[in-house]
């Protein structure tokens, strides 16, 4: 007996498991769902460990200034003081890192710049000192179009109390507070260098300030939360008091207090 054999009908054939719309959909929502949570987080991470690396970076460049003072009076760098002929640079505030790299202390231009900084340019300078005999011209790559990620007190000496601050993140504006266009971290806060060695991320000089007055009249309970009021101050001339120096960014420079020429000190409360 013959027994007659059917063929699959063509629909039979084409329905072949698959996803449903809805499953398809469910799915697409969930990755979704988890991208939100994961790629936040992972941002967060990677901007919390460049912060690492730029308080280690800040580390770095207080103890050059240290080695630079042990040979220099004990003064660390200031860069009124530093004569063209030794040192030329488009804006006196380049000179406060160009005087450790020209003396052989910090020769790497990275550590003046923070890869969260919004002025960062992506990419890091060749060099800090021009190559040549004299050693006494700022390289262009170090310096065009660039803005450090720090301000820079000149003016400090060793014997000055441990408390003054020396190097801090770009953004501190005169009321404490980290400005939101100029801020290497916006308004979030930013690191402070004081010369005693102690470095802290402060979200704010408020309550309370780490800072305290350079009014040898002040009490201990005197406590500025503007930075210009915590520098080294000149009682008998206010011209000869510390500057704090800091390069603009091209775009954002609302509330910097320092300018490339230099800021001088206050006289605290």
């Amino acid at each position: 007996m013959t027994i007659a054999r059917t063929a699959p009908s063509l629909g039979a054939a084409a329905r072949r498991p698959g996803f449903t719309l809805i499953e398809l959909l469910t799915v697409i929502a969930i990755i979704g769902i988890l991208a939100a949570i994961v790629i936040p987080t992972v941002g967060t991470v990677r901007e919390k460990a460049q912060r690492a690396v730029d308080a280690n970076n800040l580390r770095e460049i207080l103890k050059a200034a240290q080695i630079y003072a042990g040979d220099n009076q004990d003064r660390l760098p200031d860069p009124i003081n530093i004569a063209n002929s030794v040192l030329n640079a488009p804006q006196l505030a380049w000179k406060w890192p160009g005087i450790l790299a020209k003396n052989n202390i910090l020769t790497d231009p990275t550590f003046f710049f923070s890869k969260n900084d919004p002025a960062f340019s992506g990419t890091f300078p060749t060099f800090i000192i021009q190559p040549s005999n004299q050693r006494n011209t700022l390289h262009t790559s170090f310096t065009s179009g660039r803005s450090p990620s720090w301000e820079f007190v000149g003016g400090v000496k060793m014997s000055d109390p441990a408390t003054t601050p020396v190097i801090y993140t770009r953004g501190l504006q005169t009321n404490g507070l980290w400005s939101e266009t100029s801020g290497v971290y916006k308004a979030t806060g930013g690191y402070i260098a004081f010369l005693g060695g102690n470095i802290a991320f402060f979200p704010d000089t408020n309550n309370p300030s780490p800072f305290v007055s350079n009014n040898p009249t002040s009490t201990s309970t005197t406590r500025p939360n503007n930075i210009r009021q915590a520098v080294p101050f000149n009682v008998t001339n206010a011209n000869l008091s510390a500057r704090i120096y800091g390069i603009p960014p091209a775009s954002g420079a609302a509330g910097m207090i320092g300018t490339a020429g230099g800021t001088t000190a206050q006289r605290g409360p």
